[in-house]
């Protein structure tokens, strides 16, 4: 461990600091909460406030002190790795845990069901019923929307509605259903899954109430005034659409009105925005109750958020690095079939590409409470990244009376196809607005956006 680097962090969700072992309930559990979420390293002889290393008496002592009361009162059995690290004249004992394989850990006095801790930013959070299901289903390697609905049959689903979903794909047959485990075999019967009535469930707010999204445009950069709000309740393909629909009402701002023309210009990419709606309804957990998924537009920035805190052993370091866990299976498989996402793991990376493109900067994650928050912020940073082909095809559009692919290609001198693909990528940057019924309109124009 490099512990001149690692003192220089903020304590958080992976990492505490703790003056002592005078109070060891705190200390163990920190590192019930570590074994149970993402893993973390806790330093015994650092102030956790100041982060001023005070050091320990007796490292040795403390450290088979420390050893035996986390065999005493952790179960299931948890082993830490422990080292004594020399600092000047004093130590420091530097307890790490990783995550752990037997969950969900609990503090053995506090019982089974008040025992079970989870980190949440630098805090230590008492994991309610539902948090302690997911640990355990999470230790099984299921996932929430596989579970049977033995209450239910089949009928339960609205074949129609995901037909007329999959139709611009494929025909959608009934057996498909199984194969998409939005039904499952359950004691010789065919049962929707919890994820199959999450998608197409004909009385779906019935049995989960809070399966929705609530949109809401704001004035000014807090919540005091609401100037338009929709509750999204239809199935989640068009939900999502809608909810994109609602922020791009609200996301064209006006910069300038001249005599003869109104310049405007998008202010959020359009392709960010859409991932970041597409994942909160796929990594929402749809065990939690009390809350619907949340689309909130300000004058500075967008922020969409999902019950459900990161899937464990998932920090919000390791989206940076493009690493990912999907919560919801049944729901993932039917969004990659439909489209709605390409491969597991990069929509991060291309929200985050995007944002950049658009010269504004990269998102921002974070959980609160039990709940994932991404914000994009609007306010712009530099100078959209384009090359000199887009920078040609954005000149061609200036004028403002629109273009259609194959006057563009003759333009920029590249085949229909490449120019197509120039197009979808200037219009998911938000530099460029089409205009069509389909993409396959022979009429479709394309527009330099901030023209109108």
């Amino acid at each position: 461990m490099d512990l001149i680097e690692t003192l220089k962090l903020p304590e958080g969700k992976t990492l505490e600091f703790k003056r002592d072992l005078s109070s060891p309930a705190g200390v163990l559990r920190t590192l019930v909460a570590f074994a149970n979420t993402a893993g973390g390293t806790l330093l015994l002889g650092v102030e956790d406030g100041t982060r001023h290393v005070r050091g320990v008496r007796e490292p040795l002592d403390l450290e088979e002190r420390l050893a035996s009361l986390v065999s005493d009162s952790i179960l299931p059995r948890l082993v830490p790795d422990l080292e004594v690290l020399p600092w000047r004249h004093t130590h420091i004992v530097a307890v790490r845990v990783h995550p752990g394989e037997s969950r969900p850990y609990r503090l053995k006095s506090e019982g089974q069901e008040n025992g079970v801790y989870v980190r949440v930013g630098s805090t230590n959070r008492h994991a309610d019923r539902e948090l302690i299901e997911e640990l355990k289903r999470f230790a099984r390697g299921e996932t929430f929307d596989e579970q049977p609905m033995p209450g239910l049959d089949s009928e339960a689903l609205d074949f129609r509605a995901a037909s007329e979903s999959f139709a611009a794909v494929r025909k959608l047959r009934r057996a498909d259903l199984e194969t998409l485990r939005m039904v499952t075999r359950h004691q010789g019967r065919k049962v929707p899954t919890v994820g199959g009535i999450l998608l197409f469930g004909r009385e779906r707010a019935r049995h989960f109430p809070d399966a929705w999204i609530q949109a809401g445009r704001f004035a000014g950069t807090d919540k005091t005034r609401l100037v338009d709000h929709v509750e999204i309740r239809i199935f989640s393909a068009q939900a999502i659409e809608a909810a994109i629909g609602f922020v791009q009402k609200h996301a064209l701002h006006s910069v300038e009105i001249g005599a003869v023309r109104r310049t405007e210009r998008w202010n959020l990419p359009p392709a960010a925005v859409r991932e970041a709606v597409i994942n909160a309804v796929a990594h929402a957990d749809y065990a939690q109750r009390g809350a619907p998924i949340r689309v909130a537009i300000f004058d500075d920035r967008l922020e969409i958020e999902n019950p459900g805190l990161l899937p464990f052993g998932l920090t919000v370091d390791d989206l940076h690095r493009g690493v990912s866990k999907l919560r919801n299976r049944v729901i993932g498989r039917v969004f990659h079939e439909l489209g709605l996402v390409e491969q597991w793991g990069s929509g991060i990376e291309r929200m985050t590409a995007a944002c950049r493109s658009a010269g504004i900067a990269a998102p921002e994650f974070e959980e609160i409470a039990t709940r994932f928050r991404v914000t994009l912020r609007t306010e712009q940073t530099g100078s959209p990244v384009v090359d000199p082909v887009d920078e040609t095809i954005l000149r061609v559009l200036v004028h403002g009376k629109g273009l259609s692919t194959q006057e563009i290609a003759q333009a920029i001198h590249l085949s229909a196809r490449a120019t197509r693909t120039r197009l979808a990528s200037l219009v998911e940057r938000g530099l460029v607005r089409e205009i069509g019924t389909s993409p396959q309109d022979p009429k479709r124009r394309y527009f330099r956006a901030g023209t109108a």
